[in-house]
């Protein structure tokens, strides 16, 4: 969905208020705003994902996947993910940079980074 009308339509949000919210991921760089015209209309304005948008697709993920598992109806999950290529569902894994998946944040130790800064 990237069109104003089509969002409004799903979610069922007033549209001042759908517009203040779309302006808004506009504003901080997550989506930008394409020009359309289908014929005989007024041109228009779809809204695309940006590399800033596209980068918080893992925490999307991992939203629906904890949805699915704490929150979701009896009659299963709204939202299905499949790889395009081959049709079996998506997980979200975390890996380490030697390529060690990792099954629990428990398996993650938290160090200072280089912008930490000291406390006396």
């Amino acid at each position: 969905m990237r069109r104003f009308d089509d969002m409004q339509r799903r979610t069922g949000m007033p549209r001042q208020v759908l517009s203040q919210r779309l302006a808004r991921l506009v504003d901080e760089g997550l989506l930008r705003k394409v020009p359309y015209q289908e014929s005989g209309q007024r041109p228009r304005s779809e809204y695309r994902l940006t590399e800033k948008g596209l980068d918080l697709y893992p925490v999307l993920v991992a939203m629906m996947e904890w949805g699915d598992k704490y929150a979701v109806g009896s009659a299963g999950p709204q939202v299905v993910l499949r790889h395009r290529d081959c049709g079996e569902p998506v997980q979200l894994q975390i890996a380490c940079e030697a390529e060690h998946v990792l099954e629990s944040a428990r398996e993650v130790t938290p160090v200072p980074g280089p912008g930490a800064r000291k406390i006396a």
